[in-house]
């Protein structure tokens, strides 16, 4: 079954992380959009991602932050959140904005995977 290369934008501060999701995501076949902050995809005039896979913990932006943002600024698209640390606060405030998933990052893998289907399964173009 061939699928239709969707586009996948991470957010991640980690380059070895950034990574590893941009080649998890490519061998079941997404393209990707990488982006080291929050910053540097505001900075992006258009997107062609149907989804967002964000850090929680970003850097000047947290992955909150940036969401939050988003959506005052009249962006609904799906956010999967990730993160290295199972903190219940930063899980609730994900589950308020409407998040996909909120996923540790050492169980990435085949959930991620379900949850950017999701994802892309819930938009019917692209988000910017």
């Amino acid at each position: 079954m061939t699928r239709r290369r969707h586009v996948i934008a991470v957010l991640e501060n980690d380059a070895v992380i950034r990574r590893a999701v941009a080649s998890l995501l490519a061998a079941h076949g997404y393209a990707t959009e990488l982006y080291a902050s929050a910053e540097d995809y505001l900075g992006v005039a258009t997107s062609a991602a149907r989804c967002l896979v964000v850090d929680i913990r970003l850097g000047d932006i947290s992955g909150i932050e940036l969401g939050r943002h988003l959506a005052a600024t009249g962006y609904k698209f799906p956010i999967i959140f990730i993160t290295a640390s199972d903190d219940q606060t930063l899980r609730n405030q994900a589950i308020e904005l409407g998040c996909v998933a909120f996923l540790l990052k050492s169980m990435l893998g085949d959930r991620l995977i379900e949850a950017v289907a999701k994802a892309i399964a819930q938009t019917s173009g692209g988000i910017r």
